[in-house]
């Protein structure tokens, strides 16, 4: 009976853990931050600035502007050879966050967190990335 407690806790807990991590916002989230990087990637000006929240619109109010600050300070967001989608989390401003694992055409590694924003229709919008280089783990 114990084994049999014991086995159905550790099922729920695994079944918790794998409900947190792909809830329907975790996986629109993704869906908005999928949709800029391939974008970018074909150089789908438009449609990588229809990603981003009004805020950074305002800010980058055309799509040239929007690209060329993602190609000057983002280039391994801009240009990569793989992505793959972390943990989401809510940041210390109590945004929602999701964290990117990205490998730059360069073969380095970087981590981007992008802050996102539920839009008055629900929709999500990215506000904002931060990216950082991890290190190298050559040996």
């Amino acid at each position: 009976m114990v084994r049999l407690l014991s086995a159905f806790v550790v099922w729920f807990a695994l079944a918790l853990t794998a409900l947190a991590q792909s809830s329907p916002d975790d996986q629109a989230m993704q869906s908005v931050i999928d949709t800029q990087l391939k974008a970018f990637s074909v150089d789908d000006a438009a449609r990588a600035y229809d990603q981003a929240a009004p805020m950074i619109q305002k800010m980058f109010p055309s799509t040239g502007a929007f690209m060329a600050m993602v190609k000057q300070g983002y280039l391994p967001v801009y240009r990569n050879k793989s992505y793959s989608f972390g943990d989401s989390f809510i940041d210390q401003m109590g945004r929602p966050a999701q964290r990117v694992a990205i490998t730059g055409v360069d073969g380095r590694q970087y981590e981007a967190v992008y802050t996102m924003e539920r839009q008055p229709d629900g929709s999500w919008k990215i506000a904002g990335c931060y990216l950082v280089e991890r290190p190298s783990t050559d040996v």
